[in-house]
């Protein structure tokens, strides 16, 4: 078992060491090199993710195989199965560390954002319930910022929607704020950048 904080310094680590490699075969190369085949899982941290194709956690951190528990939703949104499954690997493995890890230029959030705008209405229902879970998260973001550009709301946006499910985890999941509140699990946020593959975590 390892720490929440040391969990959390081991992330970092492995994403200054991922960021620091210049060429997509050295990024792969360097991934490969510490897959080790094993027996059981034993997780270090959960991420709750986005499920963009560019923000491979393994990668980013620098993990590999049997080092992160993943899950990946569009928008990185808290729902009934995300929660279990995070509940699940905290009692499974005694995984200290949630991430809610979400990302640059999040589509899910820039569908939200139009949505709530006015300027674009998802046809497909089930792209609609999922802009409804994440419109409570930035509709006040796009409201108290109606001077700023677009790509700027996106930003404001992403942000306020991660700091949202990192709540919500919480606060849907008594299991989980019982762990907070026992000091055994620590929930934290964090962007990943697209541009650069830095990730900010938001309690920095």
């Amino acid at each position: 078992m390892i720490s929440a904080d040391k969990a959390l310094h081991k992330l970092k680590e492995g994403n200054r060491r991922f960021v620091g490699v210049t060429s997509t075969r050295g990024v792969l190369e360097t991934h490969l090199d510490h897959i080790r085949v094993v027996r059981e899982q034993k997780p270090f941290a959960i991420i709750l993710g986005c499920s963009d194709s560019r923000v491979p956690a393994e990668l980013v951190f620098h993990c590999g195989l049997g080092e992160l528990f993943v899950i990946r939703v569009a928008g990185n949104l808290v729902a009934p199965s995300q929660i279990g499954s995070i509940e699940y690997a905290c009692q499974q493995f005694d995984t200290e560390l949630v991430v809610v890890m979400g990302h640059s230029n999040c589509g899910a959030i820039r569908v939200t954002v139009d949505a709530l705008l006015a300027e674009d209405r998802p046809v497909s229902p089930n792209l609609k319930s999922i802009v409804e879970r994440i419109a409570p998260a930035v509709a006040p973001a796009v409201s108290n910022h109606s001077d700023a550009s677009h790509d700027e709301l996106i930003g404001i946006a992403v942000n306020a929607n991660i700091q949202h499910s990192v709540r919500r985890l919480s606060e849907k999941s008594m299991i989980l704020r019982n762990l907070v509140e026992a000091g055994r699990l620590k929930i934290v946020g964090a962007e990943y950048s697209l541009d650069t593959g830095e990730v900010v975590f938001l309690d920095d």
